[in-house]
């Protein structure tokens, strides 16, 4: 072979090579560099196109026949449509604005275009604003800053849109008017039980939602959309934990909250009424919750005591409003059943008994309640649901004088969720 010939084949031979490196690059060049519409994806989104929409209605008729009407048988802070002279009323009418608007950062609006001001219905009210910051990227801590239902008990948390009874107890929900207050809480639970709450909301199981297995914090404590009075915010702790126990999901917490309640008193010309001991009065509550999620039979009980603003005992303390002690619960057995005609049907009999004051109402009249009410709740679809419910009630009127009142109330509700 001459020098020029082996030199061509070494030439050719480098030509080659660099020719296999330069595609061998660019393949791999082509491999690491995504294409256009990906890389689009990539960038972050605007906040607002993270943010949706959701909600729900409720239409109620109360003045079915029952063996025992009583047009005195109120009860303002469950259902401004008892009493004569009622109709069709729209009990919530709720628009939910939520999303990520930030990696650490979501938001949760909800005004009710169904409140009732005075004798002004269907207003408009803010009942949830609030942001959830949260500290770490698993999300497992975080703290809610804003306005948002008070971490006490089970029920109170658990949406009127899941709940089955039409209205909350009396017993748990004399706490906390509309069951929300300005102030920071804080939230903690490992990533799988924020899982399983999701779930037993999701699954039709009727869960409360997610509020941590571990919730503490401050708030102003003068129920919500009103000022804070006495510049002293009560504080909150409640601890809860839903677990498989063979193959039904089951849920127990404790709680308790603590602080002062300022009321006035109203005296009227046949009632002196007056406060006892000044406007700061004691407000503290602990609670125990047990909760079977029907699978098909479940079983939901709750019960607290403690002290609150309260008018006494007739005859001797009958005008005095004092923080005086209470208690009461209620328990609740529910069978579930799908794909009855529709999604389900879930019938249920609930009992409350509850003997204490309603430091939110004129003059925290102390109420005697014995309550039973039988009913059902049937999804026809995802979004429709009608609920029918039979109550017998002895309960004390929320109305100057404050009289006892017995009777029985047949109910029908509409909701349509969306």
């Amino acid at each position: 072979m001459t020098f020029a010939s082996s030199h061509r084949s070494v030439l050719q031979a480098l030509l080659a090579g660099t020719a296999l490196f330069c595609s061998s690059s660019a393949l791999a060049l082509a491999q690491e560099t995504p294409p256009q519409e990906e890389m689009e994806k990539k960038k972050d989104k605007p906040w607002y196109e993270s943010i949706r929409l959701r909600g729900y209605t409720q239409v109620r008729y109360n003045r079915l026949p029952s063996f025992r009407v009583n047009d005195s048988l109120i009860n303002d802070q469950g259902d401004r449509f008892l009493g004569k002279d009622t109709g069709f009323g729209i009990r919530r009418a709720r628009l939910v604005i939520f999303g990520d608007v930030h990696p650490h950062v979501s938001i949760y609006l909800q005004p009710d275009f169904a409140s009732v001001i005075g004798d002004q219905y269907n207003v408009a009210i803010m009942r949830d604003w609030y942001a959830d910051i949260f500290v770490d990227t698993k999300k497992e801590f975080r703290f809610r800053v804003g306005q948002s239902k008070v971490p006490f008990g089970f029920e109170n948390l658990q949406s009127s849109q899941n709940r089955l009874s039409l209205d909350r107890n009396d017993a748990i929900n004399s706490a906390l008017k509309d069951e929300r207050d300005l102030g920071v809480f804080f939230y903690w639970a490992p990533s799988y039980i924020r899982d399983r709450f999701k779930f037993l909301v999701d699954s039709g199981l009727k869960g409360s939602g997610d509020y941590g297995v571990v919730g503490l914090g401050v708030y102003n404590g003068q129920t919500a959309n009103r000022a804070e009075r006495n510049n002293s915010p009560h504080a909150v702790a409640r601890v809860t934990w839903p677990f498989l126990f063979g193959s039904q999901y089951v849920e127990a917490g404790v709680g308790g909250y603590y602080g002062r309640f300022n009321l006035s008193a109203s005296p009227r010309d046949d009632a002196a009424y007056a406060l006892a001991r000044g406007p700061n009065m004691v407000d503290a509550r602990a609670i125990v919750s047990l909760t079977v999620y029907p699978q098909p039979l479940g079983f939901q009980a709750e019960y607290n005591l403690g002290r609150g603003p309260s008018l006494g005992s007739f005859p001797d303390e009958a005008l005095l409003i004092d923080s005086r002690d209470l208690q009461g619960g209620y328990a609740q057995l529910m069978y579930k059943l799908d794909g009855v005609v529709g999604v389900s049907l879930i019938p249920y009999v609930r009992g409350t008994l509850y003997k204490g004051g309603k430091k939110f109402e004129t003059n925290a009249p102390r109420y005697d309640v014995r309550e039973l009410e039988l009913g059902a709740e049937w999804q026809i679809w995802k979004a429709l649901e009608l609920t029918a419910a039979y109550v017998i009630a002895d309960r004390t009127s929320s109305r100057y004088p404050y009289e006892q009142e017995q009777g029985h109330v047949t109910r029908l509700q509409l909701q349509f969720n969306y």
